[in-house]
């Protein structure tokens, strides 16, 4: 694998690190902002609609610069902005700085799954994917409770600081660990890479993302108040429960990428499979600690972790370019805004296990969304992606050692 994918899974971590910072500091941002809890929540909101509107844009302005370059750009906007919110002084201040990072986040994203793609051979995108991704399952894993912990001990503006650190130490390590890739003649043609959008297709496989996505982040974004009010658990356990889980997502991510290359529909099949019975599982016995438990862990196993084999399906049905990704990214976005969202309406009219079950009903839906694929095995869904024009072999020997492709 090469060193440059783990380069991008830091950039990434720095990123998911970011997005998850405020649900943390909740407390601390209100008093310090003079705001209150739900204007606090809006801007996990803000980030989250920035990302999905605003990501493909940014994305289609960059895309005349050759990769590495553009990844430099979204560090320098991303860094900007962590910078305005640690030194904010009103709410404002602090929205505007949220839609920027937000804005720059999604669009990294898809830039850099894109430059995974064209640093490894094809047979092997899914694995590289997967370990690009892992800084977004050590995001939740480690870059959550490390902000929450700093924020808690020396304020919430030290927690973007921090951040601000990572992102400097992930940019540097972008600027001479990965390649350098020429934009060759035809690439980053904007109409080249809309035309996938033409696809009818290409539609229903978006659309798979995002409701695999939003039935796990419909049970995601309420497992703390599942687990005190209807298992039981005290609110200091519930940290450990959620560290566990967040070790189980980078289980089920690498295991994914293993298998994603050669068996990309089927393991979204059984995904989403197991997924329904792990969220069924967990609203029929969620005051019941064991299964509750096994039922979340499950859960972390099976629903993000679904990540590689979903772009590499993406990428199979559209390209592996820049904007494919991020236009990805933003359905996946929109998984967990309709996951979250919905969830709370559902919670206010049947209980806190509603989420639940809405998870289990998105699961299914998602499933019929890949089975005419599954039962079709057609060649767009179980051979490489597409190539771009640009997408040859463009890294040098000195570049890149053929061992590492």
């Amino acid at each position: 694998m090469p060193r440059a994918v783990y380069v991008l899974a830091l950039g990434i971590f720095a990123m998911v690190t970011s997005e998850f910072v405020v649900a943390g500091l909740m407390p601390q941002m209100a008093e310090g902002l003079d705001a209150t809890i739900p204007q606090i929540g809006y801007l996990i909101t803000a980030f989250a609609v920035a990302m999905a509107v605003g990501g493909p844009f940014l994305t289609v302005a960059l895309m005349k610069l050759p990769p590495r370059t553009a990844l430099m750009v979204l560090f320098g906007v991303f860094l900007a902005g962590n910078v305005l919110a640690a030194t904010a002084t009103g709410y404002g201040t602090m929205m505007a700085a949220r839609i920027v990072t937000g804005i720059a986040s999604q669009a990294f994203f898809g830039v850099g799954i894109s430059m995974c793609a064209r640093i490894t051979r094809p047979e092997v995108r899914g694995r590289a994917i997967a370990a690009a991704m892992n800084g977004l399952m050590l995001g939740t894993l480690l870059g959550l409770p490390l902000a929450t912990l700093v924020g808690g001990r020396f304020g919430w503006r030290a927690a973007f600081w921090a951040i601000t650190l990572i992102t400097v130490v992930a940019a540097v390590a972008t600027l001479f660990g990965v390649p350098r890739i020429e934009r060759t003649e035809g690439g980053g043609d904007f109409r080249q890479e809309i035309g996938v959008f033409r696809k009818p297709r290409m539609w229903l496989v978006l659309s798979s993302s995002t409701l695999i996505i939003g039935a796990t982040f419909s049970a995601f974004s309420y497992f703390n108040p599942i687990l005190t009010d209807v298992t039981g658990f005290s609110t200091d356990t519930v940290p450990l429960l959620l560290i566990a889980y967040g070790a189980a997502t980078v289980i089920g991510n690498n295991v994914v990428g293993r298998f994603a290359d050669g068996h990309t529909v089927p393991v979204l099949a059984v995904g989403l499979v197991l997924n329904t019975v792990f969220l069924t599982g967990f609203a029929l016995l969620a005051d019941v600690p064991a299964p509750a438990v096994v039922s979340m862990m499950g859960i972390g196993l099976v629903g993000v972790t679904m990540n590689p084999a979903m772009v590499t399906r993406v990428q199979r049905t559209g390209n592996a370019g820049p904007l494919v990704n991020t236009v990805h990214s933003s359905f996946i976005t929109l998984g967990i805004i309709l996951g979250s969202s919905i969830g709370a309406v559902v919670i206010d009219v049947w209980g806190l296990r509603a989420p639940l079950w809405l998870g289990a009903v998105m699961a299914l839906a998602g499933l019929a969304t890949v089975l005419p694929d599954l039962s079709r095995g057609t060649t767009p869904v179980t051979g490489p992606a597409p190539a771009l024009p640009d997408e040859r072999n463009e890294l040098a020997p000195a570049d890149q050692p053929a061992g590492q492709r």
